[in-house]
């Protein structure tokens, strides 16, 4: 895996808040958003220190609009998109949208809302967004045995018909 350390605030023992540095190392050619820019790595491998707090994401946790093609693709774009944007709250009413027609399709999916909720409640974007990612492997999960049931139920019939 990548190397990348979200450095998040903490509370030192002297109480006062302290930022940790975020390390990050590109492969060639990879690109990084930090913040509103996208930074495109050169033909080596490199790694440096961000100091501060912007909004990081790695091209291969970027989703696009293209790519939100199911469900749960969407609702982690959503929160994407609160992750990375100056106003978060604008993106409230289409990932509760998305949140509502999720959970009615499939109610199981309830304690993978309930996570990413909790942490939009919180303000930890980024977690959320890890939380939305466990969401879309599940939902994965689901497509998979509802695909292997629907080809066991075809398989039956055409057998039923053949005998």
């Amino acid at each position: 895996l990548p190397a990348i350390n979200h450095g998040r605030r903490r509370i030192g023992p002297d109480s006062t808040e302290r930022i940790m540095a975020l390390k990050v190392e590109l492969k060639p050619a990879e690109r990084i958003l930090i913040g509103e820019s996208v930074i495109t790595n050169g033909d080596q491998r490199t790694r440096f220190l961000v100091a501060g707090s912007a909004p990081i994401l790695r091209e291969k946790d970027i989703m696009t609009a293209e790519r939100a093609d199911t469900p749960a693709k969407r609702i982690y774009l959503a929160v994407q998109l609160m992750y990375i944007g100056r106003y978060p709250a604008k993106q409230h009413d289409v990932y509760f949208a998305l949140m509502q027609y999720i959970v009615q399709a499939a109610p199981s999916a309830w304690r993978y809302i309930a996570d990413i909720n909790n942490q939009i409640l919180t303000g930890d974007l980024y977690k959320a967004l890890k939380s939305a990612r466990q969401l879309i492997d599940y939902e994965q999960e689901l497509l998979t045995h509802a695909k292997r049931g629907e080809s066991l139920r075809n398989g039956g019939a055409a057998d039923r018909k053949s005998a």
